[in-house]
């Protein structure tokens, strides 16, 4: 089972024990490296069929993050650690990227006012930072040029939208904010504390809501455009909103935790660093969503005022 998260996608859900895992595949001496005492039994997770161990190791007895010969199931000695990701890359990049964002969106609020013209500009810069994450989602590695610049572009549209909606609503987008990282801190500590265990099946489950919950949006935006549906349809202003609202933010609530249980895995299993930098992009796209969706919720909440 794949993440949500398009830049996780070659990441799959495939570790006999139910939880999240990296391509995880099984492997001459799996079983001895079982026996050995690894709580990951079914080999190393960036280990691919065919291709002999890990794609990262400069040879196929090199990069075992547990320390065993993936070949022979034998002891070898530790390996180099200083390319390996880390909990300080993660949130050091994220900072980046979500720094840029923040950035670009401070940028447009304060040179771009509230027209149709500053309208147009945030649709092109969101098409602009679909492409770019589009691009990055399908490159086998990371492109840190390519991330700053969704993140940029991102920004610029999370700018100009914030400041129309704080011209009808004033203090949305503060609150929005607030919002986002109330739902973020208690995603984190409810992941954290087990209350939710990432497993295949919570993820088949999940997604299988998400993709529904797109199809239908997809489907309400185009009775929109052809005007079968009055007032937005399923995504007015409206309590039917509401709920559609309330909805997108709890499967936002779901991605993070598939995003926090693919950054953990990461870092158990000794990702190269530069996978930090894809933890960032799918950390970002995560929190752009739920922030946008509470955009919106606050704007139904405050009422035409």
């Amino acid at each position: 089972m794949r993440s949500s998260n398009p830049v996780f996608s070659r990441r799959g859900f495939s570790r006999d024990n139910g939880y999240a895992g990296f391509n995880t595949a099984p492997q001459a001496g799996g079983a001895a490296v079982g026996t050995q005492g690894n709580p990951y039994a079914t080999g190393n997770p960036y280990a691919q069929p065919g291709a002999g161990g890990n794609p990262y190791a400069q040879n196929p007895y090199a990069q075992n993050p547990y320390g065993q010969d993936v070949q022979h199931g034998a002891p070898q000695a530790p390996v180099a650690t200083g390319n390996r990701m880390t909990m300080d890359d993660v949130v050091m990049r994220s900072a980046m990227t979500l720094g840029t964002v923040v950035v670009g969106a401070v940028l447009a609020w304060a040179l771009l006012p509230v027209s149709s013209t500053s309208y147009g500009l945030a649709i092109g810069a969101a098409l602009i930072a679909f492409v770019l994450a589009m691009v990055q989602s399908f490159k086998r590695k990371a492109s840190p040029a390519l991330i700053l610049s969704y993140a940029a572009f991102e920004g610029v549209f999370l700018g100009v939208i914030s400041e129309m909606f704080n011209s009808q609503w004033s203090g949305a987008p503060f609150q929005a904010v607030l919002g986002t990282m109330a739902v973020s801190g208690a995603t984190l500590l409810v992941y954290k504390a087990g209350w939710v265990r990432v497993t295949a099946r919570y993820a088949r489950i999940g997604m299988t809501i998400a993709l529904a919950f797109v199809l239908v949006m997809a489907v309400n935006l185009l009775l929109v455009v052809f005007g079968v549906a009055e007032d937005g349809g399923l995504r007015s202003m409206g309590p039917l909103g509401a709920i559609v609202g309330i909805l997108a933010i709890v499967l936002g609530a779901f991605f993070l935790t598939l995003d926090f249980k693919q950054i953990e895995d990461g870092i158990a299993y000794g990702a190269p660093r530069e996978e930090s930098w894809l933890a960032a992009f799918g950390l970002t796209m995560t929190l752009v969503w739920i922030y946008i969706e509470m955009l919106r919720l606050v704007a139904i909440f405050s009422g035409d005022d």
